[in-house]
């Protein structure tokens, strides 16, 4: 949520940052409403003074005491008012995305993303390379067939070393961010849906790919940024133990609409996937630091796999709401020809933290709203894809990186 003072002071800049992210949000209305919903507040604590001048007067007349009791109802009137004006005025703030930084390049599709740099060298085959789908089929590592039997589309089985494969990452990853005092998170999967739209997350609007359980009011994450991010909701920390940094690995869940084509036939856009999420809470003059210490906790772990990748600066049109900067990594995918998004990092400054209320303890005693940061260490199952792909040799054998030999027991899958 944005902070109500910076609308007040300067609508043209929250007019302008929209538009950058190309949303168009009532700022007259919203303004219309903080008016009303300040003008209500005064009201109320004039007519509670004037009664508790009549409550505390134990002399009083009946006719003071008739007033009192009309002021009383009056009370319970605008109380009513205030808050279905502050739920309003909330509904529509929540509609405004987070500015995007001055740094962000401008544009409104992936075309106008900026390359920043590419690392490592794309494999040379001296063989017709083979798709990671005829790979898992020639060793029977993914079954989607029986998965849809069961689960409907877009869901897998997977099997025999492709599970090992998933285990060894888990374990590179909490090892490789533990040197950084990443605090190792098994998250809830389920949400409260009042959560997920304080995270800057709308939920039940058409293209929605959240999965909303509406008997229960909850909502399933579609990556432990959502559970992390929330967990120190309504609470104060200690400026001394930030930043806070957290490593979660859960099962995530999109209903992944609009997709299509080849990415609906593997395990490239399923439907529940498992991730590895790294997330910071820190004070806002570490919050830029903490983004570059994420991504390159994400291009220390992708050399580590020895998988060629490049770094991309999102164009504003392209930031999800809360993000005041995102950076990707995209993997090389060799059958493809192409690199394909596995990674994003993202600072989403104090935007979260006024939705969910997270401050934290200055010297000066007074309390500030902290920034989160978030970024990928493993999205399992398209790391997988690039792993193989990218490892496979002549044979029709995957060698396995050096990184995982010691959390693996092998160091070739063949037949």
């Amino acid at each position: 949520m944005i902070d109500i003072k910076l609308i007040r002071s300067n609508p043209e800049l929250i007019q302008a940052g929209c538009k950058r992210k190309g949303v168009n949000v009532p700022l007259k209305e919203i303004l219309s409403l903080d008016k009303k919903y300040r003008s209500l507040i005064q009201k109320i604590e004039k007519i509670r003074e004037e009664r508790n001048k009549t409550k505390n007067n134990k002399d009083c007349s009946e006719k003071e005491r008739e007033e009192g009791k009309k002021l009383k109802e009056e009370i319970k009137e605008i109380d009513s008012q205030i808050k279905v004006t502050e739920k309003k005025l909330k509904d529509l703030m929540r509609k405004i995305p987070n500015l995007p930084d001055k740094s962000v390049p401008v544009g409104e599709k992936e075309e106008n993303n900026i390359v920043l740099k590419s690392v490592g060298e794309k494999p040379l085959f001296d063989f017709p390379p083979k798709s990671y789908l005829e790979l898992t089929r020639s060793f029977d590592l993914i079954d989607t067939k029986r998965a849809a039997k069961v689960s409907g589309s877009r869901f897998a089985y997977l099997k025999k070393e492709m599970v090992l494969l998933e285990f060894a990452l888990i374990n590179l990853a909490f090892d490789v961010t533990k040197e950084k005092s990443f605090i190792p998170l098994l998250p809830p999967v389920m949400i409260k849906s009042q959560i997920m739209e304080e995270l800057g997350y709308t939920g039940l609007e058409e293209n929605d790919n959240t999965y909303h359980l509406l008997q229960d009011d909850l909502s399933l994450v579609g990556t432990s940024e959502h559970s992390i991010g929330s967990m120190y909701k309504d609470e104060i920390l200690k400026e001394e133990d930030l930043p806070l940094r957290f490593v979660g690995f859960s099962t995530c869940f999109r209903r992944e609409a609009g997709a299509y084509g080849k990415d609906v036939k593997g395990i490239m856009r399923l439907h529940q996937f498992d991730k590895i999420e790294m997330f910071s809470f820190c004070k806002p003059d570490q919050s830029e630091d903490e983004h570059l210490l994420i991504q390159d906790m994400e291009e220390s772990l992708m050399q580590k796999l020895q998988i060629p990748y490049r770094l991309v600066k999102l164009c504003e049109g392209d930031l999800c709401t809360p993000s005041a900067i995102t950076l990707d990594i995209e993997s090389w995918i060799p059958s493809e020809k192409r690199y394909r998004e596995t990674h994003s990092s993202s600072n989403c400054t104090d935007y979260q933290a006024r939705g969910l209320n997270i401050r934290y303890h200055q010297k000066d005693q007074t309390t500030a709203y902290i920034h989160t940061v978030n970024g990928t260490a493993f999205a399992i199952g398209r790391t997988l894809i690039a792993l193989l792909e990218n490892h496979q040799q002549k044979d029709g054998s995957i060698k396995m990186p050096a990184a995982l030999h010691k959390y693996l027991g092998f160091k070739i899958i063949r037949k």
